[in-house]
């Protein structure tokens, strides 16, 4: 025994030198495999980690053999025991599962094999039928002559400008058909433009509605509207018939009246309603009105054949405009740069098998990125299936790629984004305060994070003309997202066991809580963000659930009446923001707001088209509450000191917003006391008249919004008091006369907005004691004395914004 052990012991070194020669060969392999770009199965791609790992062990293994000492006998015994086992189990897997993975690969390439020849045999057969259809000659019509006729076609749209430049000549001729089918078919009333999603159809409609032509022909009255998946039918079925009727102001409750005679008789000038992103045929029928010289073009991803009259469907971009659309977002241009490899750019384009939402996504994740990225991209792409009615499904594995190299941090921002209804704009402010709560960021990190994924075509930010500067607030900007890129945030979002879910989500409203949670509710759910997306809600619809982990909570809703909160809420400890969004159109009272008294963890309020009776009264301070926001809500008199003590309730409270709530006429007084707060905005509230006294004791007061409050008629005195005020916004208080004669102890102030205040023609000569003032905003007609005032102070700029008439705001 001891000549057998000493012989291992001896022997230890030279088989530590093999180990690790024979590791050396094998790992290169096993990463190859692992970083092909080819996605494996779980339970394969387990089983390749587990293997690397322990050929690492080797190596490190291999090296404290060598390392040791030979005469220290009992350690190589103890190494070489080790090598011993780490061999055995190395050759167990190559040797057994090992082998499975390879009959696998070669069972899958059998099946892919055939059925791409079964594909090329059914290509050759189509083309041999098209050749077969061919006729040449004078007057042969056939095949070639629609050819040349195309061609005809796309040189005039160049010749013409039209939509060449990106979208390129297929959408033009689109845009061709579809107008001939809008003006030149008095017979069709009924009109469809389908295709799948990200295939353009929304642009293209929109482009049709754009059209001189178009404009002259309907005399501009054009009804763009989004449908959605669940719409408020009865809402879209008032607003068609208003418009087609001509009474636009109508009620929303109003009953529409059955189709006679007489109410034909009374209409018959033209007119176009567009219903974009239809879903159900059902709801499609509702919204149509058969009226003389109305048409009705539907956009959507379906063939309504049994309502439409006629349809055109949505070519995908060919080849070269694909290239030029990818390039485009690739490079900035529309063209292969020379430094790009040719070949490469080539290839992935063609995967995208031209849909216009694939080349652009895919194109703007791939910026600026290293060719071994295009490569990896490149295989993972060749997995997909060419272009058919599936399509869809197929699309969000492929637009996944789009997102799987962003930093982990962005990816999470992005996936937080199914958390919202399509179609819908999202607050800005929500998303930032929820990705600050959950993510561990600080503002200036998280709207970054907004424009990478803007930038990447992930979103779309849509921005008030007043924001963009380091005082613009973000309720002045909302972010859009599309459809397709929403369910790919579904998709990923639902991967796992519902329990285990990071985000518990509603894709779309429906009447009451999806049955899988209630199956589940045996079982704390684990998610951190839930959202929510119903109708009415009663004290009786919600069952009991439990959410210990949630630090978010999305209650999106459509109800005039009363939206009774669950009585879950209590429960959630960890919960940091609540956000109530009401979508119909008229406020709807909360009830049961009792439940957030307790609810310590709270640090942001969103409140939105909701009627509040009064806050919450909490036996304790809620000390972690810093933000609050009240928007197009009927406050009640539920800020008065008799009904709540704000500086008791909220002693750190940093900022409070009221935004188009038009039952506030007066700020209560003991908005005064809040000591912590830094950002006071009070915009389009429309009934406001005065300002609370003593407002001069927020010694902490930062920023004053003060926007669009049309009978505020005075400044009180002591808002000079402010002594950390840094940026005033009065602009569009037209009843203004004057700013208040001791604006001059605003030592720190740095920039007034006042642009719309017509009454205000002059200003008090306590303004020259203004040092930090950088920037004012203001009329023409009051500018003159700004302007004398840079003589003093030569960090001044004054600025006469251009007038800008825009009608955008109408389509909210």
């Amino acid at each position: 025994m001891l000549i057998s052990i000493c012989r291992r012991s001896s022997l230890c070194k030279s088989s530590a030198e093999q180990l690790r020669t024979t590791i050396e060969q094998l790992l290169p392999t096993i990463h190859e495999i692992k970083y092909s770009g080819v996605e494996l199965p779980p339970i394969r791609q387990t089983q390749l980690d587990r293997l690397s790992e322990t050929l690492k062990d080797g190596i490190e293994l291999s090296s404290k053999v060598l390392a040791s000492t030979r005469w220290n006998v009992y350690k190589n015994l103890q190494l070489a025991r080790k090598m011993e086992k780490l061999e055995k189990k190395v050759s167990r897997f190559l040797n057994g599962p090992m082998q499975a993975h390879v009959l696998a690969d070669v069972h899958h390439m059998r099946f892919e094999t055939a059925e791409r020849f079964d594909r090329m045999e059914g290509s050759a057969r189509r083309l041999e039928q098209r050749l077969g259809a061919m006729r040449i000659g004078v007057g042969g019509g056939g095949w070639v002559d629609e050819a040349v006729k195309r061609v005809e076609m796309e040189e005039d749209t160049l010749a013409e400008g039209g939509l060449g430049n990106l979208m390129g000549i297929g959408m033009a001729l689109g845009k061709n058909k579809v107008k001939e089918m809008v003006i030149g078919r008095d017979d069709l009333s009924v009109l469809g433009i389908c295709g799948i999603g990200g295939s353009g159809k929304t642009t293209l409609a929109l482009e049709v509605c754009r059209d001189h032509q178009v404009t002259s022909y309907f005399n501009n009255r054009i009804l763009f509207l989004t449908v959605s998946q669940s719409p408020n039918v009865e809402q879209l079925r008032a607003k068609v018939w208003g418009f087609v009727s001509g009474c636009d102001s109508m009620e929303p409750n109003y009953v529409i009246p059955h189709w006679n005679l007489q109410i034909q008789s009374k209409l018959g000038s033209r007119c176009l309603v567009v219903l974009d992103d239809v879903w159900s045929l059902a709801v499609l029928e509702q919204l149509i009105f058969r009226v003389p010289g109305c048409k009705t073009l539907v956009v959507s991803r379906f063939k309504f054949s049994t309502v439409l009259n006629d349809t055109y469907e949505v070519e995908l971009l060919r080849e070269d405009e694909s290239l030029s659309l990818f390039c485009y977002s690739a490079f900035g241009q529309k063209t292969i740069p020379p430094s790009a490899n040719e070949n490469l750019v080539k290839q992935i384009v063609n995967k995208c098998k031209g849909l216009p939402l694939a080349l652009k996504v895919i194109g703007a994740s791939l910026r600026e990125q290293p060719e071994m990225y295009w490569t990896s991209a490149k295989k993972r792409l060749s997995k997909g299936e060419p272009i058919c009615e599936s399509h869809e499904n197929n699309l969000l594995d492929r637009m996944a790629i789009s997102i799987q190299y962003l930093p982990k941090k962005v990816k999470e921002c992005f996936l937080d984004l199914g958390s919202f209804p399509e179609d819908k704009k999202i607050p800005l402010e929500v998303l930032i305060n929820m990705w600050v709560e959950i993510h561990d960021l600080d503002e200036e990190e998280a709207f970054a994070i907004l424009v990478e994924l803007s930038d990447r075509n992930l979103l779309k930010i849509v921005k008030d003309a007043r924001a963009g500067d380091m005082y613009s607030s973000y309720y002045e900007i909302s972010v859009t997202q599309h459809d397709v890129l929403r369910d790919l945030a579904l998709h990923l979002s639902n991967q796992e066991n519902i329990n285990d879910r990071k985000r518990l989500l509603m894709p779309r409203r429906d009447t009451e809580l999806p049955k899988e949670w209630e199956r589940n509710v045996d079982q704390p759910f684990n998610a951190q963000i839930v959202s929510i997306h119903t109708g009415d809600m009663r004290e009786m619809d919600w069952f009991r659930m439990e959410f210990p982990k949630a630090e978010v909570l999305i209650l999106n809703f459509s109800s005039t009446e009363e939206y009774f909160l669950p009585p879950f809420i209590e429960n959630m400890e960890k919960l940091r923001a609540l956000i109530v969004i009401n979508y119909s159109t008229s406020n709807a009272a909360l009830g049961n707001f009792s439940v957030c008294s307790n609810l310590t963890n709270l640090r942001s309020l969103w409140l939105e088209k909701v009627s509040i009776s009064q806050l919450p009264k909490s036996s304790i301070p809620l000390k972690k509450m810093q933000k609050i926001s009240f928007v197009l809500c009927k406050i009640n008199n539920s800020l008065d000191q008799s009904v709540v003590d704000l500086p008791k309730t909220l002693p750190c409270l940093t900022e409070l917003t009221f935004d188009h709530c038009d039952d506030l006429m007066k700020l209560p007084p003991s908005i005064c006391g809040l000591q912590s707060l830094k950002n006071l905005s009070v915009t389009n509230c429309h009934s406001l008249q005065e300002l609370p006294a003593d407002i001069g004791k927020m010694k902490s007061l930062q920023i004053l919004r003060l926007y669009a409050c049309p009978h505020l008629r005075t400044l009180p005195a002591r808002i000079c008091e402010l002594v950390c005020l840094k940026y005033l916004n009065i602009s569009q208080c037209v009843s203004l006369s004057c700013l208040p004669q001791g604006i001059g102890n605003l030592i720190r102030l740095e920039k007034i907005d006042m642009r719309e205040c017509s009454q205000i023609w002059s200003l008090p000569k306590s303004v020259n004691s203004l040092k930090s003032l950088r920037q004012v905003i203001c009329e023409e007609d009051v500018s003159w004395a700004w302007k004398d005032l840079e003589k003093t102070l030569p960090n001044l700029h004054v600025q006469v914004p251009a007038k800008c008439f825009s009608l955008d705001w109408l389509h909210e």
